[in-house]
Formats: C-alpha cells, sequence, structure tokens
C-alpha cells in the first residue's frame, strides 16, 4: 500500500516531454510511480481535472535573515515554491563577527530593502561562521528545503575588517584566508559562492557593498576554490550595461572549473540590445562546452509606486513630508484635500537621486497595475496616455490614480526589461537553452518590487493569457522552474516527476489559477512591512510527499530539510 497516491491529474513531469493522465504514487517521501493507475494508498488525493507538477525551484532568493524566523518563508510558499536558494549577489549575515552584526543589516537594508528593524528583531543570531551559520539553519524548522551561498561581502568585511569595507586591495594574506574559508563552507554544505559588481547596489546612501570593486584576481581567486572542491554555483550581479566587458573572464572562470558560471542577465534602455550580443557569446561558450548561464526573470523587473511603498515621484514632497506622522488612513484623508493635493503637485521637491529623478518622469512607462495585474501593459494604458486622454498632467494623474482603493492602489514601473514597451524579447530568452529563470527576489525589496510571483506568473501569462505576442507550451515552463534549476546547482534529487525523485509536488486547479493584485502588509516581526501578493488555483503543495499547503492553507508540517551541497540523482 502506497503512502500517498494522487489520482488521475494530469502530469506535467519537468522533462520536458508532453503532458499526460495517470496517478502519482508517493513512498518513504519519493515518487514510485508515475502514470497508469497505482493501487491502493493510506492517503490519496483526487487531482482529477488538475495539474500535477513538480515544486518550484527557486534559485534566487533573499531569505538570508526571514529563514531564521519564517519556516514558510512567505510568499514563496504560496506560489509552489519547495526549494530556494539563498545568499545571492554577494549579500548574506555568515561569516560575521558578533561586532558587525548591525552592520550587515544595514547592507541588506540598503542593498536588498529589508527594513533593518525587522532584521534586527527577527534574527536570533547564534553563529559566526559561516558553517556555523548552516548548522542554526539546519536546526530551525522549515516547511520547504533551503540552501545558500557564501557572500562575497559578508566574507571580505570578516576577513579585512575596516579595510575591506573601504575597498582596500586584499593582501596575499587576506585573499590566502578568504579561499580557506570558502574551502570551509563549501565543505560545510554551501551551494556555491556569490558576488555584485553592480552600482544599483548601496547602503548609507552612498556606500557599495564589500567586494564590488574587488581585482579581477581576487574574485578569481575566489571563484577557483569552487572548482578545486568540485561543486558550486559561482553567481554575479553586475553592471548590466557592461556585462560584455564582464563575459571574458567569466567565461574563463567557467572553463577553468568546469562548473555554472551564473550572471544575471537583463534589458536595460541604456543599452536596449545588448542582450543579443550575451545571448551569442553563451551559445559560443555552450559550444565549446564552457557552462556559462544566463539569469534572466520571466518579466519586467517591476517597480511599484504606492502611497504605502518605498519609492513614489512625491516622496521628496515637503507637503507630503509633512504627513509622515500620521496614520495611513489620516494621511490619506488629508491627500485628498485639494489644498494638500495643490500642494504636493506645484511645490518644488527635495532633491533625489538622479536615476529617481529620471524615472519619475517617464510617464509612459508607468502603468496603473488594477486589481488583476497585467506586467506586458500595452502603451495606450500608461499615465502619459492616461493624462493627454483627460487633459491633466502627469503628476496629477498619478496622485488621483494612487488615491483608488482607499489609498492603497499600486502603479507599475517595468525598470528592466520592457525597452520595447513589450516581452518579445523575453520570449526568445525564455527559450534559449543557457539561461535559467531567476530573480524573483524572494523576501528582499519589501517595499516597491513584488516580483516573488514568478513561478505563478510564468503559467498564467505565458502559457495560458498572453495576447501581445506568441505564447510558450506549458512543459517547457514547467522545466526550466524545475528540472533546469536543479540541474543548475547539483540538486539531482528533485525537479522532475520520475520514480526515484523525491516527491515535491505542486496540484494546481490550472483553470482557477490566478495572480492577485500585491499588497502591503506588516506581518515582519516589529510590525515591518512588505509587498505581499497571492494567487488562487493551489490545491496542494507537497515537499518530500507530505502536503505543507492545501487549498491555500497552511497544514503545520515542516517537512524541509537544509541542503549541503550537491544532492545525489
Amino acid at each position: 500500500m502506497h503512502d500517498l497516491v494522487i489520482r488521475g491529474g494530469t502530469i506535467v513531469d519537468g522533462t520536458g516531454q508532453p503532458a499526460y493522465q495517470g496517478d502519482l504514487a508517493i513512498d518513504g517521501g519519493c515518487i514510485t510511480e508515475a502514470g497508469g493507475k497505482a493501487g491502493a494508498a493510506r492517503r490519496e488525493f483526487d487531482a482529477n481535472g488538475a495539474l500535477v507538477v513538480p515544486g518550484w525551484i527557486d534559485i534566487h532568493t533573499h531569505y538570508d535573515g526571514q529563514a531564521t524566523w519564517d519556516p514558510y518563508l512567505s510568499p514563496s510558499t504560496w506560489h509552489g515554491v519547495t526549494t530556494a536558494v539563498m545568499g545571492n549577489c554577494g549579500v548574506g549575515f555568515a561569516p560575521v563577527r558578533p561586532a558587525d552584526r548591525s552592520w550587515l543589516i544595514k547592507v541588506m537594508e540598503g542593498v536588498e530593502d529589508i527594513p533593518g528593524s525587522v532584521l534586527s528583531e527577527g534574527i536570533q543570531w547564534d553563529w559566526e561562521t559561516f558553517p556555523e551559520y548552516l548548522d542554526a539553519l539546519d536546526r530551525r524548522p522549515k516547511a520547504l528545503d533551503i540552501g545558500t551561498q557564501i557572500p562575497h561581502a559578508a566574507l571580505r568585511a570578516y576577513v579585512m575588517g575596516e579595510r575591506g569595507i573601504h575597498h582596500d586591495e586584499a593582501t596575499p594574506q587576506d585573499l590566502d584566508q578568504m579561499c580557506q574559508l570558502v574551502r570551509e563552507g563549501m565543505a560545510a554544505g554551501a551551494l556555491g559562492f556569490s558576488t555584485s559588481r553592480t552600482f544599483l547596489h548601496k547602503y548609507d546612501e552612498r556606500k557599495y557593498p564589500p567586494g564590488t570593486f574587488a581585482s579581477g584576481d581576487e574574485i578569481t581567486s575566489l571563484g577557483r576554490v569552487l572548482g578545486e572542491v568540485g561543486h558550486g554555483v559561482f553567481q554575479m550581479t553586475a553592471n548590466h550595461v557592461s556585462m560584455g566587458n564582464e563575459l571574458p573572464w567569466l567565461e574563463r572562470l567557467a572553463r577553468h572549473n568546469k562548473l555554472p558560471v551564473l550572471f544575471n542577465l537583463q534589458q536595460t534602455d541604456p543599452a536596449p540590445d545588448l542582450w543579443r550580443d550575451l545571448l551569442s557569446a553563451l551559445d559560443q561558450a555552450h559550444a565549446g562546452g564552457v557552462p556559462l548561464y544566463g539569469g534572466i526573470s520571466g518579466r519586467p523587473l517591476g517597480l511599484l509606486f504606492s502611497w504605502q511603498s518605498s519609492l513614489h515621484p512625491f516622496i521628496a514632497c515637503p507637503a507630503f513630508q509633512e504627513l509622515a506622522g500620521l496614520s495611513f488612513d489620516a494621511r490619506v484623508a488629508r491627500l485628498r484635500d485639494p489644498a494638500v493635493r495643490h500642494r504636493i503637485l506645484t511645490e518644488p521637491r527635495a532633491r533625489m537621486d538622479r536615476g529617481l529623478e529620471a524615472m519619475f518622469g517617464h510617464f509612459e512607462r508607468i502603468f496603473p497595475l488594477g486589481g488583476t495585474p497585467d506586467y506586458e501593459p500595452p502603451p495606450e494604458t500608461s499615465v502619459a496616455a492616461i493624462a493627454a486622454r483627460c487633459g491633466q498632467t502627469a503628476l496629477a494623474v498619478i496622485y488621483d490614480l494612487m488615491l483608488a482603493q482607499d489609498g492603497r492602489a499600486i502603479l507599475y514601473y517595468p525598470s528592466f526589461n520592457y525597452s520595447y514597451g513589450s516581452l518579445t524579447h523575453l520570449h526568445e530568452m525564455l527559450q534559449h537553452p543557457a539561461t535559467v529563470n531567476s530573480l524573483s527576489d524572494g523576501g528582499a525589496h519589501c517595499g516597491y518590487i513584488c516580483d516573488v510571483s514568478m513561478p505563478t506568473f510564468m503559467l498564467t501569462h505565458w502559457a495560458r493569457e498572453r495576447t501581445r505576442g506568441p505564447r510558450l507550451p506549458l512543459e517547457a515552463l514547467v522545466k526550466r522552474q524545475t528540472a533546469d534549476t536543479a540541474r543548475l546547482y547539483g540538486l539531482n534529487d528533485r525537479g522532475t516527476l520520475q520514480p526515484g525523485m523525491k516527491a515535491d509536488v505542486n496540484v494546481i486547479d490550472y483553470d482557477a489559477l490566478k495572480l492577485h493584485a500585491p499588497r502591503m502588509a506588516f506581518d515582519l516581526p516589529a510590525g515591518g512591512r512588505r509587498l505581499v501578493q497571492e494567487a488562487d488555483g493551489y490545491l496542494a503543495t507537497l515537499v518530500a510527499g507530505v502536503p505543507i499547503f492545501e487549498n491555500k492553507e497552511a497544514t503545520g508540517a515542516l517537512p524541509g530539510k537544509l541542503l549541503r551541497g550537491k544532492a545525489p540523482a
């Protein structure tokens, strides 16, 4: 008798092969039968008319702090994520000396917009070294499996202290010590090493995380430790417009290590066609057997503006700042006052970052998100188009739109991946064999980005609802978020619904699968805020054969584990 059988579903098994009808039998946390008619079971789940797919494997999250207090890593598990990889972009919380904990929190707050008060309240520090951090994660209860990478910023500060924070060049002794700590971390179970060279990542307004300006010798020496130990991914975030200059050394590192090197690949307005050159470079690398990959998102990186968010065009207006001490409802009432509205729309505002000034002037790229969010909005729905139709200024339109829904309405600014005003280029990128689905940023950017719903969006938009261009096969989209992401990180025990594989499963009512609009919640430690997004249609999510959610309700089961290094098939 089987432990559990999921009966009569449409199985999309993660291999890319066509969907088929049948049962899925689970025993001892593993799949024992896929397809056909399975025998009796201690528990049966009726999946007639539903999709049965592997659990999503999200390889770009920032739950490094949240994993110490939230066993569900919400909202990722609301969207069927059963494995999450943290420690991306060179930032994280280990290794760390006790005296530097508050500084690391400040870095994470600046780079990933996770409130420092939340991290200070939520993290229960019981580690210093990276292996001790893994042990701490291992001890904590988990609904899903998690793994993490060694972050360059924390490592550099730990070894070099103030010299590392101030971007001094590492001495040979510094580099030897950092390499040894990477060896120790990889031996303890790190999934890789991450670094960042982007000027977008700042803290304390004008400071950059350690490692941003590290020498080529430092970065490649640390990266080569992965080749030495024989496993792990080298993950990097860089300045997207200059990725062409980074590729040669990344290619050499991947060739030397014979292990995946993964960089963030985004379309940007200053170089809107660079992605084509980067895909060509990936083609050349893979033709030579070099495991170089571009991590892409399935939709634009979307900045969300509202009266509750960290960013909106009026954030630096003195008349708006005067309202900061009011409750939100009282603030909205004041914002509805015509005199307050006039002041905010006409008074000079304080100077902002040059990038923000430019962004808030691109009214043709700002859209109402609406109750059913459209992440590929047509130009006629933009603020600029609305303003032209109604004869108002664009700022007045933004002001009034944000007052809808009791002052909680959200506007959408697709900052990356929307230079063409559509997702035409992503349609091509999502079919490229050397790109990998990434960049959901779960746990990060709490006040102005909510891309954690990416796994659900991939199915609703690309497979079912897209109207502004061709769609993509459901089977291919499932594979990209399961088998492909698993294999990149050496997690060979999961990602497909085949006998012998780990029974991480989503059961989905595909017809009912729907994204809700993001909303601001105040459920983090210390009452911290974050943008969250729910979805309808997930009937059940299983980890190792144990349901952790059924019909959107947590079951209370916590079968998740800490991943330590690559997993054998």
